[in-house]
């Protein structure tokens, strides 16, 4: 599988303002998936975003995730949901999203946490922090052994997440990252966000090349 880019959102948003540069950042190269995550927000403020941003993720044919919130994301319509280890437990959520919408789970640095995520039906697990990150307070640094780890271990995707940009991504692809979750580096980009695509799909596809993988 070729690593692949996973977006996030900034922590706060005005959805008019930043639709466009959601727009304009899946022109930037293709991206799997965009996350919500409206950290500060209400549900209203979720809903409003959602209202905003879904149907240019539909038209790019880019799946929508919500953060934290099975509950919205079922109402909303969304592909699917992200819970972190405080966000409830796999079980509830997919009985909350239903059978056909993807579940994504934060595993910290835990291998264990993986495991049980993995084992429980989670569509993806997510390491990081990887590198300092001022977009959230991390709870743990991750080593990128456990990316190699687990993808000689799992068949079930991998995201890597903190601090990512088209400067350090290299050792992320090389390790076996299925994606690379970004927020800065996309969305704070000196050229705007489809540059800020662009460049890590320009680093992700070098690593690729270099990487093991990408010769057997």
């Amino acid at each position: 599988m070729t690593c692949q880019l996973y977006l996030i959102t900034p922590p706060s948003l005005d959805p008019v303002d930043f639709a466009p540069r959601l727009d304009a950042a899946l022109t930037g190269g293709p991206v799997a998936c965009v996350q919500l995550r409206l950290k500060g927000g209400g549900d209203d403020d979720v809903r409003r975003a959602a209202e905003a941003l879904m149907p240019i993720c539909v038209a790019h044919d880019v799946a929508f995730l919500i953060n934290d919130r099975p509950d919205l994301a079922a109402e909303i319509g969304a592909d699917g949901v992200h819970i972190g280890q405080d966000d409830g437990d796999y079980a509830r959520a997919r009985r909350t999203v239903g059978t056909d919408r993807i579940i994504g789970v934060t595993c910290h640095d835990s291998r264990h946490l993986a495991m049980v995520a993995a084992e429980a039906g989670a569509d993806y697990i997510a390491f990081g922090s990887f590198f300092p990150t001022a977009t959230k307070q991390s709870k743990s640094t991750a080593n990128i052994d456990i990316l190699k780890w687990w993808g000689d271990l799992m068949e079930v995707p991998c995201v890597a997440i903190g601090g990512i940009t088209a400067e350090n991504c290299a050792p992320l692809v090389r390790a076996g990252a299925d994606f690379l979750a970004v927020v800065h580096s996309v969305w704070s980009h000196q050229d705007g966000p489809a540059a800020g695509v662009a460049a890590l799909h320009d680093a992700m596809a070098v690593a690729t090349i270099a990487s093991p993988k990408s010769n057997c």
